[in-house]
């Protein structure tokens, strides 16, 4: 039978067939299944087994291979397009703690941490939400292509009238950068983490999404519950009272600030 099959030039045809069968199948399998890591691992073992098929002169196989490596290429683009986007900007990173310092020293640099920590605990007791980011040595200016410019000086009194419901600009976030608050009205990117719990809303997921492609601090009052939460590297810390902000705030951002 095989030499039957050697003779009628059939065999490999068939082979080069059944593999492609084969092939479709398991790489349907594991797009439909398999997490992200999972991809990673079965393609270099894709681009064996292609190299391997142009060897052997399977050319259907080969064509096959190749068409998913790309396809395979294109869902990891996807997949991991924050990791992608976070990379690149991380290549245009500006250390501006420096020219805070020139600007502020230690104690003021405490005085304006100390009038957001009030602001975010006066628009808490009001049930206010409000969504403030804090810069610190990534650049924020490829997230402020929407927004209100503001450039005024970071004091409660402006970051509460900001939030207040009748004002045009309390929707989105305020920005501080190099100790002033820049902007108004900004809208963060959304996280795309699905393992973020599902209670949390907009403005916490906003919040998170900022902080997974960027090194900023943000400081998130809830309207709901009135609760204070700061989010750092796509973490929440959550149910923060004034004395814990004021030590979050003096630890995460004085030293940035003032190195």
């Amino acid at each position: 039978m095989v030499d039957e099959l050697l003779q009628s030039g059939w065999l490999f045809p068939l082979i080069d067939i059944l593999l492609v069968a084969a092939i479709v199948y398991r790489v349907l399998s594991l797009v439909h299944e398999s997490t992200a890591i999972r991809i990673l691992v079965y393609l270099p073992m894709l681009l064996a087994a292609s190299l391997l098929a142009q060897l052997s002169g399977l050319i259907s196989t080969a064509w096959l291979l190749d068409r998913f490596l790309a396809i395979l290429l294109l869902v990891l683009v996807i997949l991991f397009q924050y990791d992608i986007r976070r990379a690149l900007l991380s290549l245009s990173r500006s250390r501006v703690a420096g020219s805070v310092e020139t600007d502020h020293g230690e104690s003021e640099t405490g005085a304006i941490l100390e009038q957001l920590a009030a602001a975010a605990f006066s628009l808490s007791d009001r049930r206010i939400g409000a969504l403030i980011v804090i810069e610190r040595e990534m650049s924020l200016d490829q997230f402020m292509e929407v927004g209100t410019d503001v450039d005024a000086k970071v004091t409660s009194e402006i970051i509460s009238s900001i939030f207040l419901p009748y004002s045009p600009i309390h929707d989105g976030a305020v920005i501080i950068q190099r100790g002033k608050l820049t902007k108004a009205g900004c809208f963060l990117p959304l996280t795309q983490n699905l393992d973020v719990a599902k209670e949390l809303g907009t403005r916490h997921r906003a919040a998170i999404g900022l902080t997974e492609l960027a090194d900023a601090l943000v400081v998130v009052v809830s309207e709901e519950t009135g609760s204070v939460s700061v989010v750092s590297g796509g973490k929440i810390t959550s149910n923060l009272d004034p004395v814990h902000l004021r030590k979050l705030l003096r630890r995460m951002v004085e030293p940035r600030w003032l190195s």
